[in-house]
């Protein structure tokens, strides 16, 4: 009886052991299931930052580089530039590489959307891709304002309705451009005094009367318009 006594105990101490045993297993079943789970969705995570690190990483060291990539992979050469005053149609040039895949690049990306012509100079010129807006900042911060090679080897002149980009005219002796700001010239002439000081890589096929529309706004004292005209760049397929 006493033997008895004495087994029962320890029968139910292992039958506790066995059970705390087989739920501590359980436990690190699941845990090891959720580990497992959490390093597939951190290299999902690592592999979503890699590539938009990797297709959305242009600045001033590997501008070359990604404009040439980014061009051979985005072959289009017509956008259309949307306005409250009605549209224009771009085409740009081949023979203009890098100017060509940078417009096509910032269009894509909505850069141009938060922009508008901020300058207009009757019987010259309408200038555009810049804003006062925060939005605009943003996309300049982030893109650290690179600078791209200029295309001159075309000699393409300025002539009525050229599409070329703006550049610095201090310490710039390799005359690069800025690839947010661009200007259409305007004067039925030409501008031809800017031949060879600024890459011309487009011009415009249609929406002259657009252009007119937007010289003849009043401006401020820095040619600013006073009634902002924002754009809306589409690419054309």
């Amino acid at each position: 009886m006493l033997r008895q006594l004495l087994i029962y105990p320890i029968l139910i101490l292992l039958l506790i052991s066995c059970g705390k045993n087989t739920v501590s297993d359980k436990e690190n079943q699941k845990l090891e299931i959720i580990h497992n789970n959490d390093v597939n969705i951190d290299e999902k995570v690592k592999k979503k930052v890699i590539i938009k690190k990797e297709s959305d990483s242009i600045d001033t060291k590997n501008v070359v580089q990604f404009l040439t990539k980014y061009g051979n992979k985005n072959k289009e050469t017509l956008v259309v530039l949307k306005t409250r005053l009605g549209n224009i149609k771009i085409k740009l040039y081949e023979n203009t590489p890098l100017h060509r895949a940078n417009f096509i690049f910032l269009s894509k990306i909505g850069y141009f959307d938060s922009t508008c012509f901020y300058r207009v100079v009757p019987d010259f010129v309408i200038q555009g891709g810049n804003s006062e807006r925060i939005k605009t900042m943003r996309y300049r911060n982030k893109y650290r304002n690179y600078k791209m090679p200029a295309e001159f080897k075309t000699n393409r002149k300025h002539k009525y309705g050229a599409l070329a980009a703006a550049r610095d005219w201090k310490n710039n002796p390799h005359k690069k451009s800025n690839p947010f700001e661009f200007y259409i010239i305007q004067n039925r002439k030409g501008g031809h005094h800017l031949d060879g000081e600024h890459t011309v890589f487009g011009e415009v096929i249609s929406g002259f009367s657009t252009i007119d529309k937007i010289v003849s706004l009043k401006t401020g004292n820095d040619e600013w318009p006073l009634n902002d005209v924002f754009m809306e760049v589409e690419v054309a397929r």
